[in-house]
């Protein structure tokens, strides 16, 4: 029964051995594929990218936003 306990804990430590490798391997060539399909951002994608929204949520409606200077009710009203 003793010899029993110790192959099988040997069966796991192989097969946790045998998903890490697959995971490193997936892990490399990921950061290998991603690195390839990397192109530098020309100014036009820069732009675009700095003039982006802050506030995605707001834009939805799910949560309110910051108040803008030019869009405050109460001064258009006076």
């Amino acid at each position: 029964m003793a010899d029993q306990a110790g192959s099988s804990a040997q069966r796991i430590r192989i097969g946790l051995t045998g998903l890490a490798a697959a995971f490193i391997i997936v892990l490399i060539a990921s950061a290998i594929s991603r690195s390839s399909r990397d192109e530098p951002l020309n100014s036009a994608q820069a732009q675009a990218i700095a003039n982006a929204p802050s506030e995605p949520l707001a834009e939805l409606g799910v949560a309110p936003g910051a108040a803008d200077s030019g869009n405050n009710s109460s001064t258009a009203k006076r």
